[in-house]
């Protein structure tokens, strides 16, 4: 598979994007998401979603020309419609909001409504840690899973992301509330792989591994069976009532997913404690999760978004692999 480098990645994305009417400044910083997204093996949120974001630009599905803003403010919580911007960048505005309130208040949260798909959630926790914040945020979707109990859709896999700052390698757990995200099963029906485990269920209700079955039934396996499903009724209920925005019931109800809600929440926990302090407390905590043995006597034990910062490393060192068709779409692109 051929590797490209970062900086080419990023440039073609805004050279697309400035040539479907994004300002200069707006494609630069959507160009830098999604080629970090994609930077960090998250080619599910990157390049795999790029040409799809840019039909969702031209056909207006994707406002341009908007910003997010605040329409209510009460005390360290305040709500902004997203005005069906760009999803990165009314995101990124939200979870930096999120973080001023924290700076000064010690928590702040932001709930966002009528906004579109983010591309990675996880970009957001980094966003909060990087700035040294404890950082959650979570969104609900369209419909694509029954409820436990049920052969009838009805819930969203509303991923969550929680982040905590760790010296620059920061703790990093993005999940949506099914198996297996939507975004890893387009990606393994790409190259015609079955999932190691059962994901969901295909059209005749038998649990399968075959992810173009479960897209094409639109019925994924809640992680941890009921539990994932209440995890994610839970989620679609706080995200409703805290941005004032849609729910994964009234989100259906339209042909595309849009106008979707979203919370983010930013704790400075530095302040609480001392930026030593919480630097030595996660140290010691995550030295302890590592300190067992393998079971396979090879592999280390790693935390959560310790993978992906290998793959980071990687990838800036030996250019990002790239599927060579959606690669190819993105060069044809005017």
């Amino acid at each position: 598979m051929e590797r490209i480098p970062f900086e080419t990645v990023h440039a073609e994305f805004r050279r697309v994007l400035e040539s479907v009417g994004f300002t200069e400044a707006k494609a630069d910083r959507t160009a830098q998401l999604f080629a970090e997204n994609t930077r960090d093996g998250v080619y599910s949120h990157g390049l795999n979603r790029f040409a799809g974001f840019v039909r969702g630009c031209q056909n207006g599905k994707v406002r341009l020309d908007v910003e997010a803003e605040c329409v209510h403010r009460m005390g360290v919580i305040e709500q902004w419609d997203g005005k069906t911007g760009i999803g990165l960048l009314n995101a990124e505005a939200a979870m930096g909001r999120a973080i001023e309130i924290a700076h000064e208040h010690g928590v702040g949260c932001v709930g966002l409504r009528n906004t579109n798909h983010w591309m990675r959630a996880g970009a957001y926790g980094l966003q909060a840690a990087d700035a040294g914040c404890i950082g959650i945020c979570w969104t609900n979707t369209t419909v694509l899973m029954p409820p436990w109990g049920s052969a009838e859709k009805r819930i969203g896999n509303n991923p969550l992301t929680l982040c905590v700052p760790y010296l620059g390698n920061h703790i990093l757990l993005d999940m949506a509330m099914s198996q297996y995200s939507n975004g890893k099963l387009e990606v393994l029906k790409r190259r015609g792989e079955s999932l190691p485990l059962a994901g969901g269920y295909d059209e005749a209700g038998d649990l399968t591994t075959d992810p173009g079955a479960i897209l094409d039934s639109k019925r994924a396996l809640p992680i941890g069976y009921w539990k994932g499903s209440g995890l994610a009724l839970i989620l679609d209920l706080m995200g409703t009532l805290i941005s004032g925005g849609d729910s994964t019931q009234q989100i259906s109800a339209r042909p595309d997913e849009t106008n979707v809600s979203q919370v983010y929440m930013a704790i400075d926990v530095g302040s609480l404690s001392g930026q030593q302090i919480v630097e030595e407390t996660v140290n010691r905590i995550v030295t302890d999760f590592q300190d067992v043995s393998p079971l396979d006597g090879i592999s280390a034990v790693r935390y959560p978004g310790e993978g992906m910062l290998a793959t980071r490393r990687d990838n800036l060192a030996n250019g990002i692999p790239v599927d060579p068709d959606l690669w190819s779409e993105v060069l044809e692109m005017p």
